[in-house]
């Protein structure tokens, strides 16, 4: 099906094109000099209104005109009107009282010049850059200015048409001095917008990052902290039966093997979750899910083998729960063995409780520390990267963790976590 795009003629016109351009460095030239599109505005309007009145000899209602009037007055009148444009965005308010003023004077001798065209543009300049709280009285005053001039042309213009005509005038250029002003506040609020949007989402990349950083890291110092625990245990005991019993340090080897197999396949899986698909295309290896309660027995057993004399004992229905408490109870369970393993050394005798009433799961695990004589269970050093990661997990459910020295030697370490559905109303 063929595509078809549709674009409206007249912006690709060429005389649009260069006005747009033409517009665009004009508003270069305005935030850089500001001044020199003023002085320009002034000059101009002096030339298209006040020239004219100055070479002017034709017969154009003199009693209504400048009658009379010096050419040196009339300059001085056209003067008073324009020159304060140069102003108009520094003292907007200032500017039109000036102007108006002299509009005012000027009317009131019966002089008319088209230089009060300068009236309306320092209306428009207070629409546009002034006080809003000051327009309202500008415009009294303008119409106030009004009425002025359609009684003095009453001889030739009836006063309701004139009146409706210069009001329409200075309506327009209010309307036109707001509606600028309306858009220029849009599009600063579009562009602030747009500015908070990429911090926003900056500051959302980051934190996605560190949090990845984080849970990865949890996830590698679990794996491989309590995996490489075991091994070292297992090549130690490997390699004192070595020479008494060649046949335990053989089951020793096998132990180490089938560990790093087990730590490989878990970080193999934490992994393959950061990438769905090979770089070809095709679907990455099918692997086991995150471990759970059931993988409890096989932890115990290895934790065993490496020396320590585990007890694993469960109440209530563990079996049932979801399978995101189930991790957690998992690396909490895998962090206490592997801290009793590094800790409290091979002779140790360890006890792993499980308990599921109502909406709490209670993870205790305490170790009678190594034999008389041997050094102390250190425990862990202030707060290790272990126990913070351990209290992070018991968190994401409500719960909390305390690890401490246990009455008559050893350490324990208990979790409880609050399965308590959370209320989302207020």
């Amino acid at each position: 099906m063929e595509r078809v795009t549709t674009v409206d003629p007249i912006w690709g016109h060429p005389q649009v094109a260069r006005l747009t351009r033409a517009g665009r460095r004009l508003r270069q030239v305005d935030q850089h000099r500001p001044w020199l599109l003023d002085a320009a505005l002034v000059l101009v309007v002096f030339l298209v209104t006040g020239l004219p009145d100055l070479l002017h000899d034709g017969p154009r209602q003199e009693s209504l005109r400048n009658a009379g009037l010096p050419v040196a007055s009339m300059l001085a009148l056209q003067a008073a009107l324009v020159l304060p444009l140069l102003w108009r965005r520094r003292a907007p308010f200032t500017v039109f009282a000036v102007i108006a003023a002299v509009f005012l004077l000027q009317w009131s001798v019966n002089v008319w010049l088209r230089t009060d065209v300068a009236l309306f543009l320092a209306l428009y300049t207070l629409a546009r850059h002034g006080s809003l709280r000051l327009l309202p009285w500008a415009c009294g005053i303008t119409v106030g200015a009004l009425v002025l001039v359609a009684v003095r042309v009453s001889t030739l213009v009836d006063v309701a048409a004139a009146l409706f005509f210069l009001c329409n005038a200075a309506i327009a250029a209010v309307a036109l001095g707001l509606g600028l002003r309306t858009g220029q506040a849009y599009l600063a609020a579009l562009r602030d917008r747009a500015a908070r949007l990429e911090v926003e989402r900056d500051q959302r990349a980051e934190l996605a990052a560190a949090a990845e950083r984080t849970r990865v890291a949890r996830e590698m110092h679990d794996i491989i902290g309590h995996n490489l625990s075991v091994i070292i245990g297992l090549a130690d005991g490997g390699a004192y039966a070595a020479d008494l019993a060649p046949e335990r340090s053989k089951e020793a080897l096998q132990l180490i093997a089938g560990t790093g197999r087990q730590a490989l396949g878990e970080l193999r899986r934490m992994l393959g979750v950061l990438r769905e698909r090979t770089p070809t295309g095709e679907p990455g290896p099918q692997l086991s899910p995150q471990p759970g309660i059931a993988d409890l027995d096989a932890l115990c057993e290895r934790v065993r083998s490496a020396g320590p004399q585990v007890v694993y004992r469960t109440v209530g229905n563990v079996e049932a729960l979801d399978r995101g408490v189930q991790l957690t109870v998992y690396r909490i369970v895998q962090e206490s063995l592997t801290n009793t393993l590094k800790h409290a050394g091979t002779d140790t005798r360890a006890q792993l409780t499980l308990a599921a009433v109502g909406q709490e799961v209670r993870i205790r695990v305490e170790d009678t520390g190594p034999p008389a004589g041997a050094p102390s269970p250190a425990g862990p050093a202030g707060e290790g990267h272990g126990l913070a990661g351990m209290r992070e997990r018991a968190a994401l459910y409500g719960g909390t963790v305390a690890a401490g020295p246990r009455p008559g030697g050893g350490w324990t370490v208990e979790a409880l976590l609050d399965l308590t559905p959370q209320d989302g109303g207020s």
